[in-house]
């Protein structure tokens, strides 16, 4: 019970990363301070209430990500705040409300509620393989992208991609308000989380496997790194346990293209219809490596992409998101 005794929080605590962060952390022995939108809201909460130690140890707040000081009370006192906060979806109208400002000015501010208490020994904030990997660089197999990765600013306006943009704009502000204030930060830098869902609402990443088994005719013409829930929510303790963590994290146990994991699922449950052919005649987008060396050494063993792909599909049809 490593985290006996230790009060540590947890912002956006009803997502996908963080209700397993909140799960392993209660597992640990840890108290919790966790922030939800909106604790009235039994989709938001259930599931946390749910969780072993829960009763005891995990103690609910409400807190929006962008009023500045919302986040005071709750890390104060705290040892480790575990920022996941940020919001992920794909379909937006106004790039800047939805997406950007919650990241850049969220992050700040539960940044700058750490800065004024003199508890919080380490932040470790959620970023993504979306702040790394996307620049003018080429991808292909023989390439390997690591930590020292940046995406370009740039090159997400141009292309329009709005995510991309929010995560790497948050994780800039991030490291330069940590240096000016001297906040001691990690990030933890995913690519596609996938695995078994807890919270009774269907994200982004798992959708994206959804969409693969519910009867689509085609799959994607997209490569991405995938990586299991428990390695990342596992990542973000160790981030915070491990007094030598420092900078960035990549977690990614294997980039692969949608027609691998249409063959994987196939062997998986031979029963599913799956698509058989791809969304459109170009040539399929090629894979990369992610550099494991960091992750490794801050004690991640990853769980392999079958096993990850085995559990989502179990996860979905069990919360009956799958109509198989």
């Amino acid at each position: 019970m490593s985290g006996s005794g230790k009060l540590v929080c947890v912002t956006g605590a009803s997502g996908y990363i963080a209700s397993w962060l909140v799960k392993l952390l209660l597992d640990r022995g840890y108290s919790i301070n966790a922030t939800v939108r909106d604790p009235n809201d039994p989709k938001k909460i259930e599931h946390l209430l749910a969780l072993d130690g829960a009763k005891e140890r995990l103690h609910l707040f409400k807190a929006n990500l962008l009023e500045e000081g919302a986040f005071d009370a709750v890390v104060d006192g705290c040892e480790g705040v575990f920022h996941t906060a940020s919001p992920f979806y794909h379909d937006v109208t106004d790039p800047q409300a939805e997406l950007i400002d919650p990241a850049v000015k969220g992050t700040l501010n539960v940044l700058g509620s750490c800065a004024k208490t003199t508890t919080v020994k380490r932040v470790v904030v959620t970023s993504s393989m979306a702040a790394v990997a996307f620049n003018r660089k080429p991808r292909t197999p023989d390439v390997v992208v690591d930590e020292t990765w940046f995406t370009d600013p740039d090159f997400c306006t141009e292309t329009k991609s709005w995510y991309l943009l929010s995560k790497t704009l948050a994780e800039e502000a991030a490291w330069k308000f940590a240096k000016d204030k001297g906040i001691d930060i990690v990030t933890i830098n995913p690519a596609m989380v996938i695995g078994p869902l807890l919270q009774p609402t269907l994200n982004t990443s798992a959708a994206a496997i959804l969409n693969v088994i519910n009867g689509s005719p085609t799959y994607p013409n997209a490569s991405f790194g995938w990586v299991h829930v428990k390695d990342v929510a596992e990542a973000h303790i160790l981030a915070f346990e491990v007094p030598s963590a420092s900078g960035r994290y990549c977690l990614v146990e294997r980039v692969a293209h949608y027609s691998e994991l249409v063959k994987i699922l196939r062997e998986l449950f031979p029963a599913i219809p799956l698509p058989e052919k791809c969304a459109d005649d170009e040539p399929f987008r090629p894979t990369y490596q992610v550099s494991k060396e960091r992750a490794k050494s801050l004690g991640v063993n990853y769980i392999p992409l079958d096993v990850a792909l085995k559990e989502t599909v179990e996860s979905l049809k069990e919360k009956s998101f799958a109509k198989l």
